[in-house]
């Protein structure tokens, strides 16, 4: 019950995404490019909260010593394999992101500034730093802030709340119809991995990922009306920021469509 209301009261802000009007502005091959390159951040921070999860709810130091909620500790695990580990369309082992970020070469898409990031990152020790010095538009930015502020303040029930509520089942399955489109009226351009990495996606968060994390929600809050509430909070600023980012990307297709 619980979970009904969350989805209730969080169901203004998903039609918002659903329904934005960037899906309309992609018309182009370059259209397409900007918004790989601005997503691909979601992508990423997406394997951020997955492994923040990890880290809270199994073992993953030595001496091993069991975790308090086993049923928790499987349904992360069992996400963990999927999105860190999952088969490509040509039958290798790759995270999700990286398959992204693969799929963007394949088309085209400048990764430049998402690997430059990830570097700065690993240099910089500081997550922090590194957003506030990159040149990503300030609401990539606050996106990015929002998740690595809520892994920072360690509370699994509120992980689980962005991890869950905030990602990419937001995506609707009409832009892999956009995708399929594009592959037609731009045949030189390969989008056959970006178009399997959305249907994975799509997939996977339909039959299994979305249940379990929902599951996984269920566990961490229990009785908790505190804990409920937080989550609600959350998945609702996680909803914001998401629109947010849409929005950005929907900024830079039409700063592009002026220039024509």
């Amino acid at each position: 019950m619980k979970i009904e209301t969350i989805n209730t009261s969080i169901q203004p802000q998903k039609d918002q995404l659903l329904q934005h009007s960037l899906y309309e502005r992609v018309k182009t091959v370059e259209h397409l490019h900007t918004f790989l390159e601005n997503h691909v951040f979601a992508v990423w921070d997406f394997m951020s909260l997955l492994k923040a999860l990890q880290e809270k709810l199994t073992c993953t130091t030595t001496p091993w010593l069991p975790t308090a909620n086993p049923e928790a500790r499987y349904l992360i695990n069992e996400i963990v394999v999927a999105e860190e580990t999952d088969l490509t369309l040509d039958g290798k082992r790759l995270s999700h992101f990286e398959m992204y970020v693969d799929a963007m070469e394949d088309c085209g898409a400048n990764t430049a500034q998402v690997l430059a990031f990830l570097e700065n990152v690993n240099e910089t020790k500081n997550i922090f730093v590194s957003i506030k010095k990159s040149e990503l538009h300030l609401n990539v930015k606050e996106f990015l802030n929002f998740t690595f502020r809520i892994i920072d303040e360690g509370k699994p029930h509120k992980i689980a709340a962005a991890f869950t509520f905030g990602r990419e089942d937001l995506i609707p399955s009409m832009f892999t119809e956009i995708l399929k489109n594009f592959q037609n009226n731009f045949p030189e351009t390969d989008l056959s991995k970006l178009i399997y990495y959305f249907e994975r996606h799509i997939e996977l968060d339909a039959d299994e990922h979305g249940p379990m994390a929902m599951q996984m929600i269920t566990e961490l809050c229990g009785d908790s009306e505190q804990k409920w509430k937080e989550v609600e909070e959350v998945s609702v600023q996680a909803l914001e920021k998401r629109i947010g980012l849409w929005n950005a990307i929907q900024e830079q297709v039409e700063q592009k469509l002026e220039m024509v």
